[in-house]
């Protein structure tokens, strides 16, 4: 049984409020060597080191981890409640899936650092708070498509 029209509206307006908390909550804890304490990394604080790094993959982690699943959210709320006609879904799904890619990276990110042995990197609760924002989002689209 899948659930109403309606529940999916509240469950994606839900996301609105769920995408913010994942940024700010600790995706994974880091540290250089098993004898320091771990530093919690979150999406912002990651982002932030990013721009003064690197800023071309500062722009694309921001593109998949923010502006993606955010405007994904919003467009399915605006067909849910008639604003925006419901053709426009294609494009709403592949922004879904950029910011699954997000996803994909964090997680590299951790086996990489994992497989080098110089640091210790844990996964924190946010990566699964914003990989269930993801792919409740993905959810959403899949079932609202199909009716």
């Amino acid at each position: 049984m899948t659930p109403s029209r309606t529940a999916l509206k509240y469950i994606n307006l839900a996301l609105l409020v769920a995408f913010p908390v994942a940024w700010f909550a600790p995706l994974l804890r880091a540290g250089i060597l098993p004898l320091f304490g771990l530093s919690e990394i979150s999406v912002l604080s990651g982002l932030q080191s990013l721009w003064t790094t690197d800023v071309v993959l500062a722009l694309v982690v921001t593109a998949l981890a923010l502006f993606a699943p955010y405007l994904k959210t919003i467009g399915m709320a605006l067909v849910h409640f008639e604003l925006l006609d419901a053709r426009v879904q294609p494009v709403l799904g592949w922004l879904g899936k950029l910011a699954m890619a997000d996803v994909f990276l964090i997680a590299l990110y951790i086996v990489v650092v994992k497989g080098v042995g110089l640091g210790r990197v844990e996964a924190a609760w946010g990566l699964y708070l914003f990989t269930a924002c993801v792919l409740t989002s993905v959810v959403i689209s899949g079932l609202d498509r199909r009716r």
